[in-house]
This record gives structure tokens, C-alpha cells and sequence, in this order.
């Protein structure tokens, strides 16, 4: 049974990483996609880009197409959501997936970067949130689904020596708690109109391209890093059923309502430790 047959899902940050595995996973269980990225083709030497993503998924049977918007300017992004609808019609389901972290130390991070963190990372899913809820209520329901990330929690002090120092993505975290926050306010809000809105953050470091350090971390501690499988089957989870402000986090759901990750395309059951033999080829 495809579980989005019928649907329209606008996806974020969709040309690599977990934007576009969940857009993949959508488009498997029969939703039209609209991908969304900063920009149609190549960024600098980041792998991936609208136009293969959408060629990738269409290959496989499904329905696709792309956007291109800079997510960070107001005035790119005021029209988005009508944007995406043109191509399959109104959105029933928005991924806010799209997020930036200046890697940076609080003392030195500037006012500018600051700003446009939290414009990036919390304004623009709220302001496209604004723009599909009169298009999700005239039709009945909805889903709106923010990722979020463990960085939002309040760390354990003294800091554990780690790559990812909490001192360094203190900023980034700050923008995931207030999203996070901002979600279940939403949440209640719109419940009783049979809009669902929730966040989902990784429980471990996400296995996806073009990421060697998150590859070196995986070959030396597996159980620290997760397959982006299980992000997008997490967010399916989250995007067909009655959930109502919930901060979840992938694993976590998914054995909460005992799921099994499956691959991208649907097609197989991966289990909830699977890893990828081959870490160097991670996709």
C-alpha cells in the first residue's frame, strides 16, 4: 500500500543528505515531490543537485520536480509554497529540512552569522509553515514536519571531548530548541484542524555523502552514527499519521511503533542497526 498516494510533499535542502532521502522514501509510497535547494546545479564541490535528485527519483517511477530558492532571503522565499504547487498542486506535507551551523565559538560568532542562523533555521520553516496552513485547512489536513537535532538538548557539563564540541555548535542548538519549541506551539494550535506538526532529529550523526569525518566516526564507534534510511523512514512515520507536537527523534519512533527501516525505494527491509557494509560509499 503506498501510504502518500495522492499527496504532495515539499521537501527542503532536498539535493543531498536527508532532504533528499526522505524525498525519495515520499515519492516511493506514491507522493509528488517538490524538491527544494538554494540553487539549481552544482555547489561548489557538494555532491548532488536538484536536477540528478529529481532525474533519480523520476527513474525509479516516481513523480518529482524541483525549486530553487535561497531559503536565507525573505523575499525569495515569500512565495515558495505557491511556487512548489504548480507543478502537481497544493501541498499536503512540508519537510522543513533546510538549516545552516556556523561552526564557531559563542564569543565569536557575529552578529550577521547569528542572524542568519536563526533566519535560515527557524524564520524560514515558520514562515512556510504560514504559507501551506490556509491551503492545508481549506482541504482538511496536513502535515508539516521541522527536522531538528540532538544539538537542541542541554549538554552534559563538563563537555565531553568530541569533534563536535557543544561549545562550538551552541548557536545551531539554539536554533533547533527554539524551532523545536515553536513546533508544539503550532502543534496545539492546529490540531484540531487535522494539521499534524512535529520535529524529528537523528538520534545518532547521519551516514550521508560527501560527510569523511561522519564516516571516520562511524568505522571507529557504529553505534554513533545511523543510515539515512532511518531518518526518512521516521519522517514517513511522522507524515501520514495523527501525531501532534511531538520532538522525536528517528530510533526512538520508529521502535515506538515497531518499524523497520526499509531502503529508500521501499523495497527492502533493512532492520533498525543496519549500517552500511562499505562506509567509504555511503549515499
Amino acid at each position: 500500500m503506498s501510504v502518500l498516494k495522492g499527496r504532495v510533499a515539499l521537501v527542503t535542502g532536498a539535493s543531498r543528505g536527508i532532504g533528499y532521502a526522505i524525498a525519495q522514501r515520499f515519492a516511493a509510497e506514491g507522493a509528488a515531490v517538490v524538491l527544494c535547494a538554494s540553487r539549481m546545479g552544482a555547489h561548489g564541490d557538494l555532491q548532488g543537485t536538484l536536477e540528478s535528485a529529481v532525474a533519480t527519483i523520476k527513474a525509479g517511477g516516481g513523480k518529482a520536480a524541483a525549486v530553487a530558492c535561497d531559503l536565507s532571503d525573505a523575499n525569495a522565499r515569500a512565495d515558495l509554497v505557491s511556487r512548489a504547487g504548480q507543478p502537481f498542486g497544493p501541498i499536503d506535507i512540508l519537510v522543513n529540512n533546510a538549516a545552516a551551523s556556523k561552526m564557531r565559538l559563542p564569543s565569536e560568532l557575529s552578529t550577521a552569522q547569528r542572524n542568519f542562523m536563526f533566519d535560515l533555521n527557524v524564520n524560514a520553516p515558520i514562515e512556510l509553515a504560514q504559507q501551506a496552513i490556509p491551503g492545508m485547512r481549506e482541504r482538511g489536513v496536513g502535515w508539516i514536519l521541522n527536522i531538528s537535532s540532538r544539538t537542541c538538548e542541554q549538554p552534559v557539563v563538563p563537555y565531553r571531548d568530541s569533534a563536535m564540541a557543544a561549545h562550538v555548535i551552541a548557536a545551531y542548538g539554539a536554533t533547533k530548541a527554539a524551532l523545536n519549541r515553536y513546533s508544539v506551539g503550532l502543534a496545539h494550535e492546529l490540531a484540531d484542524q487535522c494539521i499534524y506538526v512535529n520535529t524529528l532529529a537523528p538520534e545518532n550523526i547521519v551516514l550521508t555523502s560527501g560527510a569523511e569525518y561522519v564516516r571516520d566516526i562511524a568505522r571507529r564507534s557504529p553505534d554513533m552514527a545511523e543510515p539515512v534510511e532511518m531518518m526518512a523512514e521516521a519522517a514517513l512515520a511522522l507524515c501520514h499519521r495523527p501525531f501532534v507536537g511531538q520532538n522525536c527523534y528517528s530510533r526512538q519512533l520508529l521502535h515506538s511503533l515497531g518499524l523497520k527501516v526499509k531502503s529508500l525505494d521501499g523495497q527492502r527491509e533493512l532492520g533498525d542497526a543496519f549500517l552500511p557494509a562499505d562506509l567509504n560509499a555511503t549515499a
